[in-house]
């Protein structure tokens, strides 16, 4: 791959803090209390949900471009979860696209499919964690 960009970040832990190397990102980190913490910071899984949410909804507008449609109206939201799997933990994510009726139906879908083959978080994932599509 030829990087185009790089971003930095440095972390201590769960419970601690998280710097990127521009200080634009410089935030408490604390587990939820659904796993006994304080929730007195934000977690790996909301950081996650944010990046992947903002990757497809950008990949959507490219993919979009290509089909000639209109994504202004669309609205994505990305649940992350973690949880005990057969190796100690894992991840799974719920991706959740608000399309406008004008992309209702098949259009819609085969946006949001050629979007998950598009977006370079989907790639990431891909194979190595559930990742749901739901259409709304």
């Amino acid at each position: 791959m030829n990087a185009l960009y790089t971003a930095v970040a440095t972390a201590n832990g769960r419970e601690g803090r998280t710097v990127s190397s521009d200080g634009q990102i410089d935030l408490a980190l604390a587990m939820p209390p659904a796993l006994g913490g304080n929730g007195q910071g934000t977690n790996p899984e909301q950081l996650f949900a944010a990046g992947y949410a903002a990757c497809f909804a950008s990949a959507m507008g490219q993919v979009a471009r290509q089909m000639k449609v209109d994504t202004k109206d669309v609205s994505v939201t990305a649940e992350v979860s973690i949880g005990k799997d057969s190796t100690g933990f894992g991840l799974a994510v719920v991706m959740r696209v608000e399309l406008p009726d004008a992309l209702a139906g098949e259009t819609g879908r085969k946006l949001v499919e050629a979007t998950h083959a598009y977006c370079p978080y989907s790639k990431a994932t891909s194979g190595n964690i559930e990742v749901e599509l739901v259409i709304e």
